[in-house]
């Protein structure tokens, strides 16, 4: 169980390349409200990520039934595409949900 919430760590940046400086936090009381929905989108995605990994190993192990199978792989395609739908009405991708971290790397795990 511990190894499901272990920290993806990214790779090492090459030898001769410098190391990255994470992107400033601008704040702006104009744009507050639209920062604090994609933060809380990328959070969403976040856990919606997690859940489908932890969810495929239950396959993999043969814990669920084809029943929950079925079902949990609705309910996860249906909460991708709401989240997708979200971040279209903002002006939003996916993509864009992945914050930099400066040198640990990306938030969000590379989509397989």
């Amino acid at each position: 169980m511990s190894r499901a919430f272990r920290p993806i760590q990214a790779p090492p940046p090459p030898h001769d390349a410098p190391p990255r400086a994470a992107h400033p936090m601008y704040t702006d009381r104009d744009t507050v409200e639209e920062d604090l929905l994609k933060l809380v989108l990328t959070l969403v995605e976040l856990l919606r990520q997690l859940i489908e990994r932890q969810a495929l190993r239950r396959v993999d192990a043969g814990d669920l039934t084809e029943e929950q199978d079925e079902e949990l792989g609705a309910t996860l395609l249906a909460l991708h595409d709401r989240l997708a739908d979200l971040c279209a009405q903002h002006g939003y991708t996916l993509e864009d949900l992945n914050l930099d971290l400066g040198p640990p790397g990306p938030l969000l795990p590379p989509r397989t």
